[in-house]
């Protein structure tokens, strides 16, 4: 397969997905904003509110594909913000997580404690639920189920720390991981794409993890500051007494040897990601998958001054 002989050259990746994604000039769809129900509207001024990566990229998606990007999304936002608010104490919280796909089937159920920046999807949550059970049934089944497993996962990494490169691996599967295996269920509910891509759980696997491997990276500073540790101890203890000594000048030579293993770990999935890309046969899906991978794959290559 000519795209992957290229995995050795990611310049010759870069183009190809430029090429791919550009070279039938897609253009953004024009939302017939006027043809929905108000909760649907709502639900999009949600997404564009809350996403700042997959806004254009989902409302570009085909047919009714589209709407169920938008309220999986909008749930696993909730899910999330949950997961993130720190105000919220453990006994409170680990409940809220196991139980939250379960919410989906309640009218009423909001949460107005939140104090997070996305609080907005807990507090009208009545409005995304509604839109939710307005799916197809085939739809609802992935949406729900994902939501279920993702939330008992990110239960189990609130009481425990990240230890080990497979406990890493792990909790990267249940808040990313899982995203990967959802959306690939519902690109082959929509039609869009073959039943394989569905089915190969591996693959859509990986595409999460790619994901969350690079933003965890990325927001080291960001996540310490607030208190998160998600980077693992099994690497980061073998330069550093504390994760969070890689913040001062005088560690920056252990801080890159820590980057260097976390960064060539992330990598392995690339190849995962190629032949997941090379799958998928409608213009829209691809795009939906190729743009955040293809930033993700140039902010290491751009790091490690292969790609200028």
């Amino acid at each position: 397969m000519d795209i992957l002989k290229s995995l050795g050259h990611p310049e010759e990746i870069f183009n190809l997905f430029k090429f791919k994604m550009g070279g039938c000039r897609t253009v953004m769809p024009k939302l017939d904003y006027e043809s929905m129900s108000e909760s649907l509207r709502t639900c999009y001024l949600y997404l564009n509110q809350t996403s700042r990566s997959f806004a254009a990229v989902i409302q570009a998606l085909d047919g009714e594909l589209r709407h169920a990007v938008c309220i999986f999304y909008l749930v696993l936002r909730a899910l999330d913000t949950v997961e993130d608010d720190m105000s919220i104490p453990l006994d409170k919280k680990v409940p809220m997580l196991n139980d939250f796909h379960t919410y989906l089937y309640q009218d009423e159920w909001c949460f107005t404690e939140s104090q997070e920046k996305d609080r907005q999807v807990l507090e009208d949550f009545p409005t995304i639920s509604l839109e939710f059970r307005n799916l197809a049934q085939e739809y609802r089944d992935v949406i729900s189920d994902i939501c279920h497993r993702m939330g008992v996962g990110m239960a189990e990494f609130l009481e425990k720390k990240v230890g080990s490169m497979k406990e890493w691996d792990q909790y990267c599967h249940y808040v990313a991981g899982l995203v990967g295996i959802g959306l690939s269920q519902l690109f082959s509910a929509s039609q869009l794409e073959d039943p394989e891509v569905g089915r190969d759980t591996e693959l859509a696997n990986s595409m999460g993890l790619f994901l969350q491997k690079t933003n965890i990276i990325r927001d080291y500073l960001e996540d310490t500051q607030d208190g998160r540790v998600f980077w693992p101890r099994e690497a980061w203890s073998q330069f550093a007494g504390r994760l969070e000594d890689f913040a001062q000048p005088e560690k920056l030579e252990s801080a890159l040897s820590c980057l260097n293993l976390l960064v060539t770990d992330a990598l392995r999935h690339v190849p995962d990601v190629i032949a997941y890309l090379s799958r998928l046969r409608n213009q829209s899906v691809f795009n939906f998958c190729a743009i955040p991978q293809v930033n993700a794959v140039l902010t290491y290559f751009q790091t490690t001054g292969i790609v200028g």
